[in-house]
């Protein structure tokens, strides 16, 4: 391999990162020696990459920072058009047509015109929706996204699995796509614990205010959840 593209390389792989990766774990990635990531890492941050770190600690890509884009190899570009297809498929209106907007820009962004391979690539998910009452229970979707983005309290009309009517105020923090099925995981004020809600199962949603928050910030609701269900966080 050239060192221009070990370096490109190398890139890729902190930019996958949100935490320090140290030399050690970057050299086994690339299955080259520490020294030779030591030497890379001074070449990107002479060239103006911007990376921030040391040796011994750990290296990361700046917070906020852009980076031209590189060209995607053939199965990362299958993996792109099949994660946009799978989220057409699955997600509400709005994340479809984020979807849709996200390849045009990959495409338009990328060093060559990406647009026919995209095309070209076979691939697919199957279209159609499940006989389920997902396809009823996407206008829920969108509303609870943006309530765990805001971090904003909401009211569920819900019915659990008897089929018994219940109201719920809860604190929204993350969202499950199973295939056919979407899994709210919020606090529960009226339980005072957490809870799992199928969105398939809510029969409205309002918001309790859309200008203050839920005491708790997501990202620690979050760490206690997948704590006490012992659920891994993704990379």
């Amino acid at each position: 391999m050239s060192r221009s593209g070990r370096l490109f390389l190398l890139m890729d792989a902190m930019r996958g990162k949100r935490v320090p990766v140290t030399a050690a774990a970057l050299a086994q990635q690339l299955g080259v020696s520490e020294r030779t990531i030591y030497r890379d890492i001074q070449t990107l941050a002479e060239l103006g990459a911007p990376l921030q770190g040391e040796a011994g600690i750990g290296y990361v890509l700046r917070r906020g920072a852009f980076l031209p884009p590189l060209m995607f190899g053939a199965d990362e570009l299958e993996a792109l058009v099949l994660g946009a297809r799978w989220v057409r498929r699955q997600g509400d209106a709005g994340l479809a047509q984020a979807a849709n907007n996200a390849l045009a820009k990959i495409a338009a962004a990328s060093p060559s015109d990406l647009r026919d391979s995209m095309a070209g690539t076979s691939l697919w998910v199957p279209l159609g929706r499940p006989a389920d009452g997902s396809e009823v229970a996407d206008r829920f979707v969108q509303p609870v996204r943006e309530a765990i983005r805001h971090e904003q309290k909401i009211t569920l009309g819900y019915a659990d699995e008897h089929g018994a009517a219940t109201e719920r105020t809860v604190w929204p923090f993350a969202l499950a796509y199973f295939e056919g099925k979407r899994l709210l995981a919020a606090w529960c004020e009226l339980r005072g614990d957490y809870r799992h809600f199928r969105i398939d199962r809510i029969a409205s949603v309002a918001s309790v205010d859309s200008c203050e928050r839920y005491p708790t910030r997501r990202h620690a609701l979050l760490k206690v959840w997948r704590d006490k269900y012992d659920i891994k966080p993704e990379d």
